[in-house]
Formats: C-alpha cells, structure tokens, sequence
C-alpha cells in the first residue's frame, strides 16, 4: 500500500488528481497520515493503516458516530483491501496546541479554559450517546474492557516501564495486586464506550469547537477511564484547581445520562487514574526506551509527577504495588528533575533607611511589606535592646493587635502567590518586611512569615533578618 493508492482515490472523489500530497507527523502508531489538496483549494486527510481490523474499526465508528450527531471527519473513499482511505480535512489546530501557554505555564486563560470546558463536556455525549446501538464487535483489537486488556496493560508497565529502571520487584506479589486491581476497575461495568485514548492530542479545534479523532482503539467500557486520561493526561499539566473545575463540568453532563452522586464517582475515579498512569508510563517506555523516540522520554516526568500526586492517599487495596510505586518515584533518576522544580520562598526583614532587598534570585521582585504603619516599641526605650524575635516586643506587638491583623491580610496575599507558584513551577519567590530600623516591626513579621509558610506547605524557606545579621533556613520534612 503507497501514496499512489491515495492519490487515485482522491481523484475518484474530486475528479482531478492532487496537485499536492504532503505528510503529517506521526504519533504513537504505525497508521500514516497524508493531506491531499486539490486546484480547487480543498483537502482531504489521507490515511495508509497497517491493520484491516482497525481501519474497520474506525471507519464504522466514524460513521456511526456521525449518525449520532457528534463531531468527527467522514470517511469518504475506502481502498477495495480497506488498507487505506480518506477522510475530511478538520485542519491543523490541535487542543493539545491551543492550551500551549496553559501548558508551560499552569495559568491557562480563559479561553484555553472554555475550550477543555467544551471538551469535557462533549466526552459524555460519546460515551453514552456513541454507545447506543453500536456493534462493539467491530472494536480493535478487542471488543470490550476485560480482564484480559488490563493485564496488558499492567505487563506493558511493568515489562516496557518498571523493569527499564532498574528497580528490583517480586514478581509475585506484583502479579497478586495487578489480579487486585483488575477486580476493582471491573467492578464499575456500565454499557458506555469507552474512547480509549481521550487526549487533548486527539482533539482538533474548528471554528472554535472540539472535533473527535484517533478513537479507532475505543471499545465497550466503564466511563471513568476517559476522564482519568483526559485530566491526567502528563503533558497536559493541568493544575489541581482546573482539573476541579474540569471534573464538575463533566459530573454535571454526565447527570443527563447516568446519575451518580459525586463522592462514589471520586472514589471510583482514583483507581482508573492510577491504572490510565500504569497504562501510559508503559507506553512512554515502550516508544522511548525501546524506539528511542524522545517525545515520549520527555513526558515521563510529568507523568511521574501524577503518580508521585496520586501516591499522597495510598491505595490500600494494593499494598505492595502502592510501596513499589512509591520507590519508584522517589528513585533519584526521578526526583533529581522533580528537585530542580521546588519552591523556595526567601523571607527577609529590613530597614528601609538602608534600601530594599535585592531579589537575588534574578526574578525581580516578590512582596514587599511595609510595617511602618503598626504600632512601633522602638520609640520606648526599654524596647530598644530587644528585637522582634524577644518575647517583651512580641508581647508589646500582640496586645497592641495590630501586626495580627496587619499579618492577617499579609499570610492571605502570600498564600496565594505560594500555592499558585507551587502548582506552576515556580522556584524562587522573596517576600520582604521593612520598617525603620529594621529591629522590631519588620524582624516579627518576617519570623511569623516564614514559619506560616514552611509549616503550611513544607517547602524550603530561607529566613534572613538582614540589619540584625541574622539567617535561618526551615527545610522541607521528609
């Protein structure tokens, strides 16, 4: 099967050859993808597959999604051995590349938001509505999520993905807690089709709206699979807070079809997250340690990440895969690249008649907070021999109650920045208090400052009262 096959189908259909026929890039299969575009201006999406089942496959799902009224291409022309075929041409804009800045950044916009909104609200309508009356026989390479497919995909983990770290096991008591798993995700049987590989790759933008591809690999299965590989998906990098939001989007569409109250729908949800996170990470083995392919070696640390997130509740049901996990995302090939990501919040005191702090992270800037306004016990002179890290100012400073409140407002506005930096990966952020001498005032808002911070959130805080020559540094607890 080559290009020319393509080209005749193409002028078939239009009635002229292509004036030119150009390839898009691959992704993790084997299937090739052409665009052939015609004098008139109009194009149509070639594809040259490998397997006749799967191109069966996605062919009559295409169209019996189309009857269904949901968006994806139309095949238009099949090859007389079905080993290739065209299909309509839904453009070059990727959701995956729409929600780019979101992406690097964890602060996605507003409309990078609305359009994961209009996405995730469109999975339900597959799921349930693409399922009504489809033969499921046609699904490749099987017609249903069983036992026998999660097993391959839990080997695919270990054999592709753990055994390449190096990581010693036993087998059998890995091989207890897949069989363990497997009794879990089948006890959440419902008559939906699951897509499989619902992925933000897998989702093209036109005219502002998400249309549907790759989903030839989809089969009868539980629901809560597509949601685990959409809002978990590694590279996506979706910060909690969104993946909130995403998620009642999605419990609320998903009430049209299947009412489900939401504490049973998380509890079931974590265990295909951590099964779609097995899933993946063996893939990512297979197409980079094994292909040497590098885009998926470089979504292995997002993906660890998610495993290393998931890991912070344990999963009881499988006690020696949840220790395992847990070595292996502490392995150091693992946690130097996570280390380099770490927030470390710098808190200073100063006086203001010697200049603000120079923020020597290169950053340029952070909070700096004026404490000139709250009462000062440096104008007493029984004061002056303390600082505010001894307990007469501490006590002249917390009966007069204003620094409580003025700290109040201070720990709110810093909260912020801190949780917002941490979910973004961001590592330097300086926060200053200044008054007069830099004795008083200042040195007990810094000190109050840096210990909120490192026992809130258990991250590096370096203290420095600056005028007093004073430096204190709380360490992450282990």
């Amino acid at each position: 099967m080559d290009i020319e096959t393509l080209k005749n189908l193409f002028e078939k259909t239009s009635g002229s050859k292509p004036l030119s026929v150009s390839e898009l890039p691959s992704s993790g299969s084997n299937r090739r993808y052409f665009r052939l575009e015609g004098h008139d201006g109009k194009s149509l999406i070639g594809v040259l597959g490998t397997s006749l089942a799967e191109n069966r496959a996605f062919i009559y799902m295409a169209g019996h999604f189309a009857e269904k009224g949901l968006p994806v291409p139309s095949v238009v022309a099949v090859s007389d051995d079905g080993m290739a075929y065209l299909q309509t041409d839904l453009g070059d804009t990727v959701l995956f590349k729409e929600i780019e800045k979101g992406r690097l950044t964890k602060s996605f916009s507003n409309d990078e938001k609305e359009l994961l909104i209009k996405t995730i609200r469109l999975l339900p309508r597959v799921q349930f509505g693409g399922a009504k009356d489809m033969d499921f026989s046609v699904c490749y390479p099987t017609t249903s999520f069983d036992r026998r497919s999660i097993m391959w995909d839990l080997n695919y983990f270990k054999y592709c993905f753990l055994k390449a770290t190096g990581l010693d096991f036993e087998e059998d008591s890995l091989e207890d807690d897949f069989q363990a798993m497997a009794d879990v995700l089948l006890r959440t049987d419902t008559d939906t089709f699951m897509y499989r590989d619902f992925q933000s790759r897998n989702v093209m933008i036109r005219d502002g709206e998400p249309w549907l591809i790759d989903f030839q690999g989809g089969r009868r299965g539980p629901f809560y699979y597509d949601i685990a590989s959409f809002l978990w998906q590694a590279k996506a990098n979706l910060p909690d807070s969104l993946r909130v939001e995403l998620l009642d989007h999605y419990l609320a569409e998903v009430q049209n079809f299947y009412p489900i109250a939401k504490e049973e729908f998380m509890d079931c949800l974590r265990h295909f997250v951590l099964f779609r996170t097995l899933q993946v990470l063996g893939a990512y083995g297979f197409r980079g340690y094994f292909e040497k392919k590098p885009h998926f070696m470089q979504s292995v640390p997002y993906a660890i990440a998610n495993l290393r997130a998931l890991l912070t509740t344990p999963y009881a049901e499988y006690p020696y895969l949840n220790n395992l996990l847990v070595k292996l995302v502490n392995m150091k090939q693992f946690t130097d690249e996570i280390g380099k990501k770490k927030l470390t919040v710098k808190v200073l005191s100063f006086a203001y008649k010697k200049g603000i702090p120079n923020d020597t992270s290169g950053n340029g800037g952070g909070y700096v907070f004026d404490c000139r306004a709250v009462n000062n016990p440096g104008k007493y002179d029984r004061y002056k021999p303390f600082t505010g890290l001894d307990a007469p100012v501490i006590e002249f400073l917390e009966n007069d109650g204003e620094v409580t409140e003025f700290l109040s407002h201070c720990y709110d506005l810093v909260d912020s920045s801190v949780s917002r930096y941490i979910e973004r990966g961001f590592t330097n952020l300086m926060v200053a208090f200044g008054c007069t001498g830099g004795q008083h005032r200042s040195v007990y808002c810094a000190q109050h400052m840096a210990e909120h911070i490192a026992t809130k959130y258990n991250i590096k805080v370096e203290l420095v009262h600056r005028e007093q020559d004073i430096q204190q540094t709380f360490n992450i607890k282990e």
